[in-house]
């Protein structure tokens, strides 16, 4: 298996460590021009 390496900028080491500490819950992530710009953390969701 060929190890690749991959380079990330600041906006995506911010959300490897966002997605790392969110211990329960659901995320949605913004991207624009192949980049994330935004993360809206899920605050209520009700199921009825």
């Amino acid at each position: 298996m060929k190890q690749e390496n991959i380079c990330v900028n600041q906006k995506e080491k911010k959300l490897i460590e966002l997605i790392r500490s969110t211990e329960y819950g659901e995320i949605r992530i913004i991207v624009q021009d192949k980049y994330p710009i935004r993360v809206e953390e899920i605050k209520k969701s009700i199921k009825l």
